[in-house]
């Protein structure tokens, strides 16, 4: 009998490269001492001269993983207890028998897995196998090649390229698992290691921006943030939310313009680093490309950062508001809705209503800013205090009906995601 498990993609794995790094369980005279064989094979991505794909690189495939462990003349095999596996990448170093990053093999010694294929081109998944005694095998190397999608689907807020959009949001132990807004639980599609945050640490304290794509297959890139630090990341997604690719940074334009749009001198309090950008959402596209513009809150008033260039270069940057209201509210950036026309969420932190303001598209092509004058204004719901809903966030539109929708963490760490503004659905537990 198979056992299926669907693997955390994207978290990064830790494993024993051979016998000699791997402190084994102690083993009494007679017992196996013989390492096992493993094999790979898939349907949807076949290996072998002349092997085409099923499927695409980007979407998930599935691939048996089958231990043999061949015992002795006098002695009795142990069994194949347990994988490692790395798409893409070096096994590393583990000294526990079995431990995180393995998955359980069957009673018949293999195991079903769906791996999300992260690269067009060659992929080479490297799986290891390591009996009950404590043998492990040599790593055995499944090479395989993904075609490229030739209609890929196209969704604002898509990070992992399935065309949904996705909530970010980071998991207990600081992990980033990327959950599909339509998704019926907070089963994560992917996960990305907290070794691969910003930091290096945990993806817990980082701001993560994205609505919009350039050069690349239509999938999000992500911009990343911490408050208080001099830098802001670009990671270009060319690898369906992997993060296998460093990130960039984003330069701060040293160009202002007045709310109006109009050439001015920068104000004194004008950073010229990104220290003072409290918040920052992508709040969509202004022109004909895909690329979001991004906002960012500074000492209270709104920066607006428009048209990005390739790999988010920023020319100028333009201060919509002054006299600092908007210190106290939470941005939400809904994306467009399905005549393309962009808005504005917030929740006021101090009595929980949630703002919408418009941002609409005028004659001659350019956008009007004015609603975002008084933050006060436009109230569209009550409740959302910080105390019932610490995270607030839009990822566009989840549910495919053409409207952009919110959705939210509770104090207990509940997903729930809306119709819209209303209608919620807790789809459960975070991990």
């Amino acid at each position: 009998m198979k056992t299926t498990h669907r693997r955390r993609l994207g978290t990064a794995v830790t494993v024993a490269l051979t016998a000699g790094l791997f402190a084994a369980p102690a083993v009494a005279a007679g017992a196996d001492v013989t390492p096992p064989g493993v094999a790979v094979s898939s349907t949807d991505f076949p290996s072998g001269p002349g092997s085409t794909s099923v499927k695409y690189a980007g979407q998930i495939g599935t691939f048996v993983l089958t231990g043999t462990d061949l015992a002795p003349e006098g002695d009795t095999a142990s069994g194949v207890a347990c994988f490692r596996y790395e798409m893409n990448g070096t096994l590393g170093v583990s000294d526990r028998h079995c431990g995180p990053g393995t998955v359980a093999a069957g009673p018949d010694g293999t195991v079903t897995v769906a791996l999300r294929v992260p690269q067009w081109g060659t992929n080479i998944l490297t799986v290891q196998a390591e009996d009950n005694a404590g043998n492990v095998s040599q790593p055995f190397s499944y090479t395989f090649y993904a075609r490229s999608n030739p209609n890929p689907p196209q969704a604002p807020g898509d990070v992992d390229g399935d065309g949904v959009p996705d909530i970010l949001l980071p998991d207990a132990a600081g992990n980033l698992q990327i959950i599909g807004a339509s998704a019926a639980d907070t089963t994560p599609t992917s996960v990305v290691a907290a070794s691969a945050a910003p930091n290096r640490t945990s993806w817990s304290t980082v701001q993560l921006a994205h609505r919009g794509w350039r050069g690349h297959a239509p999938i999000d890139d992500v911009l990343m943030h911490e408050p208080g630090s001099t830098t802001l990341d670009f990671y270009y997604n060319a690898d369906y939310g992997t993060f296998r690719q460093a990130p960039s940074n984003v330069a701060r334009p040293t160009s202002c313009q007045s709310a109006a749009g109009t050439a001015t001198a920068c104000p004194a309090d004008y950073a010229r680093d990104w220290s003072r950008a409290d918040q920052l959402v992508a709040l969509g596209s202004l022109n004909t490309q895909p690329l979001a513009s991004l906002l960012t809150v500074e000492n209270g008033d709104l920066w607006l950062f428009p048209n990005p260039g390739l790999q988010y270069r920023l020319s100028t940057a333009r201060r919509l508001t002054t006299g600092g209201a908007w210190a106290g509210l939470d941005l939400i950036a809904p994306g467009p809705d399905a005549t393309g026309k962009l808005a504005l969420w917030a929740r006021e932190r101090a009595t929980g209503a949630l703002h919408a303001y418009p941002v609409p598209k005028l004659a001659n092509g350019t956008f009007d800013f004015s609603a975002l004058a008084d933050p006060t204004a436009g109230v569209v719901a009550t409740g959302f205090t910080t105390d019932a809903y610490p995270v607030l966030g839009s990822s566009g539109d989840g549910d495919g009906d053409k409207v952009p929708d919110l959705w939210a963490v509770t104090a207990d760490r509940h997903l729930l995601t809306y119709r819209g503004l209303t209608d919620p659905k807790d789809l459960g537990l975070l991990r």
